[in-house]
């Protein structure tokens, strides 16, 4: 029999490795998007600061640890071992269901990996600095954005994790560990190591982002997984030797194990589609199926106020994956709930004009009894034009329509909207609403002039991508 270290991986672990270390990232549109992005993702980690329920989990395991050279965690003044680091990024990052979504055969957030990221390459810059060599520089950041979008991304165009349970942040764990291993400088046997066990580690099951389970674990799942990244490529850069057969094992492997048999499938090769395509949320921290219909109730508001008392019944006319995922009845039970219902968003449109994250919030909920009323008045029903359009690669449309139906047998406009404001299609409408988004979550962390100091240097691509990690850092910190 062969020894291990002959052994050959499976493809796709040799697929991924070679294109983290190899690949050339030409595309403009891509680097222009990977730093809106970064921007949008930060911005949002900032707004996510003012909930309690996520500034808990923040911070070192030992209270008052002091970490020599450690990675920052932004808005924060902790400095931490790079793996917590990346843990509270990312939960900041995801808190308010806010940042980046992927929308495919699975489903997902790919400035996820932003929090393995930022803190392995803070960590590696001071690292470096300490032994007097130069720090990376913020054009590498983005480059390994750019790489873990694509390896999240691309892997979700054809494989259904959730189909089989599994949460999408397995996809997480896999870009973060491929691109922190190569940001701590492994080579092609040790990111692939990495990776392997990446794919054989425990995977979380989707289980909190189901009623009657939905709760806040969903909102710091993607921290647990990059920070356990970090920790796998650590693992891996020590000498850990891998798992060449992860994948394909028969019977013990991660595709028998885990997708009843299917193997990984991809169609396309790996390179920055997945990063110029990226869904951008921009007005509301909501789940991504919902913030078409959410536009459309908002277009609805006027005609709701005025005739409120007369409402029959509220039409939501959605697509396959909203009707599976979101669309729920009866008891919400916590804010995670509620901003994963797609009859709530709706109401709260429909009721106010708006939506924020604050009217997920238990005691908001308790104030407006009406917002249930108006949730039991709502019938869902599928298009399934909408869903062949969501599935289109040329497309890749997030369609809902909205009617309200009166006793008289009259009924408002329907209002359609196909693809939201963060998408694609609607880009160059979409880019000054993300700035301005940027800017108005920077002022809910830092006062005016430093708020507009990050605002400035983000927005000023020559000035950000030419600055060293650290001290892009040491700008956010409190």
């Amino acid at each position: 029999m062969s020894s291990h270290a002959e052994r050959q991986y499976d493809s796709e672990i040799q697929a991924i490795a070679d294109y983290v270390l190899n690949y050339e990232v030409e595309s403009e549109l891509a680097w222009q998007t990977a730093r809106h992005c970064l921007l949008d993702s930060l911005g949002c980690a900032m707004l996510a600061l003012r909930y309690p329920e996520c500034t808990k989990h923040l911070g070192p395991l030992v209270a008052g640890t002091q970490v020599p050279h450690g990675a920052r965690v932004p808005g924060t003044q902790f400095c931490l071992e790079p793996d917590k680091a990346a843990w509270d990024i990312g939960c900041c990052i995801r808190w308010l269901d806010f940042n980046d979504t992927w929308l495919a055969a699975e489903w997902g957030h790919p400035s996820d990996n932003i929090g393995s990221i930022l803190a392995v390459a803070d960590y590696v810059s001071q690292q470096r600095m300490a032994v007097g060599r130069a720090p990376l520089k913020m054009a590498r950041v983005l480059e390994a954005m750019i790489k873990a979008h694509e390896i999240q991304g691309v892997l979700a165009l054809e494989n259904s994790f959730n189909r089989e349970g599994l949460d999408h942040v397995v996809l997480v764990k896999v870009a973060s560990t491929a691109v922190a291993t190569w940001l701590l400088g492994g080579n092609r046997e040790q990111i692939m190591a990495a990776i392997s066990h990446a794919w054989v580690d425990g995977q979380a099951l989707r289980t909190y982002r189901h009623a009657p389970n939905t709760g806040s674990r969903k909102s710091w799942a993607a921290g647990d997984a990059c920070g356990r990244a970090v920790r796998l490529a650590d693992i891996a850069l020590r000498g850990e030797m891998g798992i060449p057969s992860a994948l394909s094992a028969k019977t013990w492997g991660f595709c028998d194990v885990s997708m009843g048999g299917k193997p990984l499938k991809r169609k396309q090769p790996y390179a920055s589609y997945v990063m110029e395509n990226i869904l951008f949320k921009l007005s509301f921290p909501a789940e991504f199926h919902a913030q078409t219909a959410v536009e459309a109730a908002l277009q609805l508001h006027q005609d709701y106020s005025e005739r409120a008392t007369e409402i029959e019944k509220v039409v939501i006319t959605t697509h396959e994956s909203a009707l599976r995922i979101i669309a729920k009845d009866g008891e919400l039970t916590n804010p995670a709930d509620r901003d994963h219902c797609l009859q709530y968003v709706v109401a709260v449109g429909l009721l106010f004009g708006g939506l924020d994250a604050d009217h997920y919030e238990d005691e908001f909920h308790r104030a407006h009894p009406e917002i249930d009323s108006l949730r039991a008045q709502m019938e869902v029903v599928e298009d399934k034009q909408f869903s062949a359009d969501y599935l289109d690669p040329s497309k890749r449309s997030i369609a809902n329509a909205l009617q309200l139906v009166y006793r008289d047998g009259t009924t408002s406009d329907k209002i359609t909207v196909h693809y939201p404001i963060g998408h694609r299609q609607r880009r160059e409408e979409g880019i000054p609403v993300l700035e301005q988004k940027y800017r108005t979550h920077l002022r809910s962390r830092f006062p005016v002039a430093r708020a507009e100091q990050l605002y400035n240097l983000g927005t000023d691509p020559q000035r950000l991508l030419q600055m060293p990690v650290p001290e892009f850092m040491a700008q956010w910190v409190i």
